[in-house]
């Protein structure tokens, strides 16, 4: 049986500045947006452009526990890789909308990459693989 990884979850201090973000910064689509009156929260994801595959779930944080972990999910590592099929596009597009890279475009083996945050401090690369999957 084939398997995938279809959602992962990443810790938001609120849904609406979260999909302003997403969706009006990184020009992901909405997927669904389900309020769940039993825990009193949303089911929020959101996916990259022509992304049929992988989801992200805007799970805002329900605890303190859970608040320490916005913006640092991984330890400072990056977290999650937004693959492209025109890096230079996006990186412009990105940048003319505010986004902050922390580590500028490079070559390398692998494609061409940049490092950005997120609204959050999470990290991100972008990057357009030299062999696309």
């Amino acid at each position: 049986m084939p398997q995938s990884i279809g959602q992962v979850a990443v810790v938001v201090r609120d849904y609406d500045e979260a999909l302003s973000f997403y969706i009006g910064t990184l020009g992901f689509s909405l997927v669904e947006d389900t309020y769940v009156p039993e825990q009193d929260k949303r089911w929020v994801v959101v996916a990259p452009p022509g992304a049929t595959e992988s989801r992200l779930l805007l799970a805002r944080a329900a605890s303190g526990e859970q608040a320490t972990r916005i913006g640092n999910q991984t330890g400072g590592r990056v977290f999650l890789f937004l693959f492209t099929d025109d890096f230079w596009r996006d990186y412009r597009s990105y940048k003319a909308k505010g986004v902050t890279f922390i580590r500028e475009p490079r070559e390398e083996p692998y494609g061409t990459v940049a490092v950005f945050q997120d609204l959050y401090s999470n990290l991100w690369d972008l990057l357009q693989p030299r062999n696309p999957v």
